[in-house]
């Protein structure tokens, strides 16, 4: 992969969010319930270390349709889209900061962290590794997760080192009780028109009647793999699939030379979902690699976390419109 240079809307490029200069608090599950968003200030450096108030303010978000991604407690560019896509969403005016008015608009009463007791159908399908090379790929049958800890991140939209440091001593044993965050249900609802935002890396979802339903980041291809420009249609939508490697249509990964087939799973190239695009060979899909969102470039698709790819798709059909531009705002146009 091809490093993407990420580019803020100037109302972002100032400032990222952290939390009064303080050094960052223990994560522990009764600090992160109890933190206070309004506590939030906006300073040029943000902390290196994870925040139970920057939790906290991922969760909320996560669950208001304003993805900031992965949540672990880091702020940074992805916080920062996410509250200024909220901003959007609730006709607020775009500046991406958590003042007062933003800060009650997401507060609810529902606990950040809860407790899960880990099922015993939470340790099946698990691999040993996750090659990189394509070639090993195609060998196996299927590209699970590589542990329970792995698993439950995704399903609560939790960075793997936020799991770990709220749950030190867990083995994630079937039986086991964890924390986890709650980011509430998937958004829904019909979309009718989607923005992919190359300048922003951000992916914004609009209503037949223009209102802003929800907004992702996203990796919107590379210097190096463009992604499509213009107007084009979702074709469709395949969950778990599998995928076909053509070196000579796509890109050469290692020194595969040939067709592959790579097994379906949420380790495998495009994640859990694949939303088919009429630009043959492009599409919107998963990642098994969450936490480099708009961090590293695509190979010209629209890469999104799993769980975010998820919601989409199961937002969207055949017909939808995808428009591809370069407007670095998360605002309705």
């Amino acid at each position: 992969m091809s490093s993407m240079k990420k580019v803020l809307p100037m109302s972002l490029l100032a400032f990222t969010i952290s939390v009064g200069g303080a050094a960052a608090r223990e994560l522990q599950p009764d600090i992160i319930n109890a933190a206070s968003i309004a506590s939030i200030g906006t300073e040029k450096s943000a902390p290196a270390d994870p925040d139970p108030a920057v939790v906290r303010l991922q969760v909320l978000l996560d669950r208001a349709g304003a993805s900031p991604g992965v949540i672990d407690g880091l702020s940074g560019d992805n916080v920062n889209k996410a509250v200024a896509g909220f901003e959007a969403m609730n006709k607020l005016p775009v500046d991406g900061r958590v003042d007062p008015d933003v800060a009650s608009r997401l507060e609810d009463n529902a606990p950040i962290v809860e407790s899960y007791v880990v099922s015993a159908e939470d340790a099946k399908g698990l691999v040993d590794r996750i090659p990189e090379d394509y070639g090993d790929k195609a060998k196996m049958q299927s590209l699970g997760y590589t542990s329970v800890a792995e698993k439950l991140s995704e399903r609560f939209h939790m960075g793997i080192d936020l799991v770990n440091a709220l749950n030190p001593a867990s083995q994630f044993s079937p039986g086991d009780t964890v924390w986890v965050v709650n980011p509430g249900v998937a958004r829904q609802g019909k979309v009718k028109r989607i923005e992919a935002d190359r300048k922003a890396g951000q992916v914004l979802a609009y209503a037949g009647d223009g209102a802003l339903l929800a907004v992702y980041p996203a990796t919107i291809g590379s210097q190096d793999n463009p992604a499509p420009s213009g107007k084009h249609k979702v074709k469709g939508v395949a969950k778990m699939p599998v995928y076909r490697y053509d070196p000579k249509l796509n890109f050469k990964q290692g020194k595969n030379d040939r067709v592959l087939t790579i097994p379906k799973g949420p380790n495998g190239p495009v994640g859990t979902v694949w939303i088919d695009l009429t630009e043959p060979t492009y599409g919107i899909h998963g990642t098994p690699e969450p936490k480099l969102i708009d961090k590293v470039g695509s190979h010209g698709c629209v890469r999104l976390t799993n769980w975010d790819a998820e919601e989409l798709a199961g937002m969207v059909k055949p017909g939808v419109l995808v428009d591809f531009v370069n407007r670095s705002a998360a605002a309705p146009k």
